[in-house]
């Protein structure tokens, strides 16, 4: 259905295929698939990405999950996996050999982070440099002759910076270097870096894909010559793929995608622009708001924001930070986003058990930043929680 408009396409794309007409796909709950005869089954091992042998490595219900997110990426194909981070290791380990170097963006997510500079290093001599990401020379001075890959967050984890996706990968092609993107924060409705050049693309489908907090999930997104390399080497052999159960809910959340995802972003903007002109509030991280430093970049490669985004207290007073945390009413205490409710975190409760004083300085960020998910709540409802917990702040 190359003709239709995203909404369309996630409601339609693969349903009609459904047996007996049904409207909801069916859950292809099982573990294998029987054939015929010799010559069948023979036939499906000489092409184990396209044919149903068993459930690891391809199943209808996730296979339909699959299409679906390809098609609303632009990609060729897409594969599912059973958390974010099995998504990025299996695109990282895909370009990757021992020895190379990795140039990253610096407030890349916190496991990811790890990932690469700790588990890769360890594991196989890989290391990592980190940049900033606001500009491009930033990469470039990064890398070196074993530079094979370059890692992507726009925008990134806590600080909600951008990076020129068309540049980066310009420059990366002209070195021969692969690149790889989590966009989880914009979706595939709002940002396609694979247009703009990203060799993949990746994304916890456990935040605004999923959409409901009742599935954990990852997904990677490219070329089909690469998703056909994954398929038979990172997902076979390592096996962190997705379960059918969990993809029959992916695809119940991708038909609601775009309603959601607009709800999303104007109660974002609202909750956002009220915090912004809010004296207890330092700043406010959020790409859709005129005060970003990065604006220009952001309308020029994304066609939408969402609800996630980041904000400072004006006291860096743990005590005051908790009341604050603790006040919060309709806002839950949790560690992910995207989902139908509203989030708050503080990111030092982790950040100040896991890294030292300095690295939790690097990352641009202070004890005093919250990072809050609105969700599909009434966003006056959120914005009158905020403020009665703001003035619990100053007690």
């Amino acid at each position: 259905m190359p003709d239709l408009r995203p909404e369309t396409r996630l409601m339609h794309t693969g349903d009609r295929e459904s047996p007996h007409g049904a409207v909801v796909p069916p859950l292809y709950q099982n573990s294998l698939f029987t054939f015929e005869d010799w010559d069948a089954i023979d036939a499906a091992f000489d092409d184990r990405t396209n044919a149903y042998l068993y459930s690891r490595l391809g199943n209808p219900t996730v296979r339909l999950a699959e299409t679906k997110i390809a098609g609303l990426a632009g990609g060729e194909r897409a594969r599912l996996y059973a958390s974010g981070m099995a998504a990025i290791s299996a695109a990282a380990l895909h370009g990757l050999s021992a020895g190379d170097h990795v140039v990253a963006v610096r407030n890349v997510y916190g496991p990811a982070s790890t990932f690469f500079d700790g588990y890769l290093r360890e594991k196989m001599g890989v290391t990592t440099t980190f940049v900033a990401g606001d500009d491009v020379g930033q990469f470039e001075h990064a890398m070196t002759e074993r530079t094979a890959l370059i890692v992507l967050e726009s925008p990134s984890s806590a600080v909600f910076g951008l990076q020129d996706l068309a540049a980066v990968a310009a420059l990366a092609k002209a070195r021969g270097v692969r690149t790889m993107i989590d966009n989880t924060w914009a979706t595939p409705l709002f940002q396609k870096p694979l247009a703009m050049g990203v060799d993949l693309e990746v994304h916890s489908c456990s935040k605004y894909l999923g959409g409901h907090s009742d599935l954990v999930g990852g997904v990677v997104i490219g070329s089909a010559d690469d998703l056909t390399s994954i398929s038979v080497r990172e997902t076979e052999l390592l096996g962190a793929t997705m379960a059918p159960f969990e993809a029959w809910l992916l695809t119940r959340s991708l038909r609601t995608l775009p309603v959601r995802m607009r709800q999303h972003e104007s109660s974002g903007l609202q909750v956002a622009r009220f915090l912004e002109g809010h004296p207890r509030v330092r700043i406010v991280r959020h790409p859709g708001l005129d005060s970003h430093p990065q604006r220009a970049l952001a309308e020029r490669q994304m066609t939408g924001t969402t609800g996630l985004m980041g904000f400072a207290l004006d006291t860096d007073d743990l005590a005051a930070i908790k009341r604050f945390v603790d006040g919060l009413r309709v806002f839950r205490i949790g560690v992910s986003w995207g989902g139908h409710e509203s989030l708050v975190y503080a990111p030092v409760i982790s950040m100040l058990k896991e890294l030292s004083p300095e690295r939790f300085a690097a990352l641009g960020i202070v004890p005093g930043d919250v990072r809050i998910s609105v969700g599909l709540e009434h966003p006056d409802d959120l914005v009158e929680d905020l403020d009665q917990a703001l003035a619990l702040a100053r007690m």
